[in-house]
């Protein structure tokens, strides 16, 4: 079969095509962050000759669909692999977990770690991040095992799709822990900006219309920023000559940050003022509901009764009053 040139071959064979010959067992020993990336790359027109995993066997295939010469691969071709864990001399620390490209260990931090053996490729990359040297490389049971080829292309054949489907499968978590992070952390500086904002200078311009002041968290900000700035000026009174042009800097600028809360807190009744206007209305509604369980009463001819509704409308017209006259509004008493 005549070698194609990188063009024609793009054109001839797909990723797909030569992924289906590949092991599957994504070490990267071929230079890549596994096997699909190498099928693309030899797409491109790499050679073919860097899958030790695959063997002479995966080298003759990739040759007769690609038309390349059979090299001699660039490391000794391996048999299948099964890493296993010195359980007894594991320290629980999660980096072989978090280098497996499948899935295939199991543990936890500080917990005992071990390798589903049906699962793992023999990859060989937990085996450089393990602090403690304790994961060993042992030729693989299920291969062993085999009584002749058939039955080893059977598992080596079982290997590959559950290993692309693995690995495929752990990249997807992966994006989507990422993905999962990246929106936990755009909430989380949303919300930093948030509680910042009422420390924008007043007068400041802005498009954006103007919301309520929380005078609570102004005062709880205020409260925060007054106890840091007097340590800080505690640490100013005791540190060296060298360290003090810092710390002076530093308080200067808490200094500012308090007089920019407090010239927020002057004339900003907004969020208290809301606060009020809610309390007028509820004591509104307890001062109507009372006089309906009076007349309730009266139709009745419950003297106990009307005596108790009596009482309520007292107590919610002196709350009615108080709110008023907190809120500057001469309400009155409703009729």
């Amino acid at each position: 079969m005549p070698r194609l040139s990188g063009n024609l071959m793009s054109a001839a064979i797909t990723v797909e095509r030569i992924d289906a010959e590949l092991p599957q067992t994504q070490c990267g020993k071929c230079g890549h962050d596994g096997c699909r990336p190498y099928a693309e790359a030899i797409v491109d027109g790499e050679a073919i000759n860097r899958c030790p995993p695959g063997g002479e066997e995966t080298r003759n295939r990739l040759a007769a669909l690609t038309g390349q010469p059979p090299l001699e691969l660039i490391e000794p071709p391996q048999t299948p692999l099964l890493a296993v864990i010195r359980e007894a001399e594991c320290i629980g620390c999660t980096k072989c977990i978090q280098a497996c490209p499948v899935d295939a260990i199991l543990g936890a931090a500080k917990q005992m770690h071990t390798v589903i053996e049906s699962e793992c490729t023999g990859c060989e990359l937990c085996v450089a991040p393990c602090p403690v040297d304790c994961i060993d490389l042992v030729e693989h049971p299920q291969w062993a095992r085999a009584e002749n080829d058939a039955e080893r292309q059977r598992y080596l054949d079982w290997r590959a799709d559950n290993g692309r489907r693995r690995f495929e499968d752990r990249q997807q978590r992966v994006a989507r822990k990422v993905e999962e992070k990246r929106l936990k952390r755009e909430r989380r500086i949303a919300a930093n900006q948030v509680k910042q904002q009422p420390l924008v200078a007043l007068g400041e311009s802005t498009d954006e219309p103007a919301t309520p002041v929380d005078t609570t968290a102004l005062k709880a900000s205020r409260a925060t920023l007054s106890a840091r700035l007097k340590r800080m000026e505690k640490q100013l009174y005791k540190a060296d000559a060298a360290d003090q042009p810092a710390l002076a800097e530093r308080a200067a600028g808490m200094r500012q940050q308090l007089e920019m809360i407090d010239g927020q807190l002057v004339g900003a009744p907004s969020a208290d003022s809301q606060h009020r206007h809610i309390a007028i209305a509820a004591a509104e509604q307890a001062v109507r509901k009372a006089r309906q369980e009076l007349a309730h009463y009266q139709r009745q001819n419950d003297q106990e009764g009307a005596m108790q509704a009596r009482q309520r409308i007292c107590e919610a017209e002196r709350l009615l009053a108080t709110a008023s006259q907190s809120a500057g509004d001469d309400h009155g008493t409703p009729s």
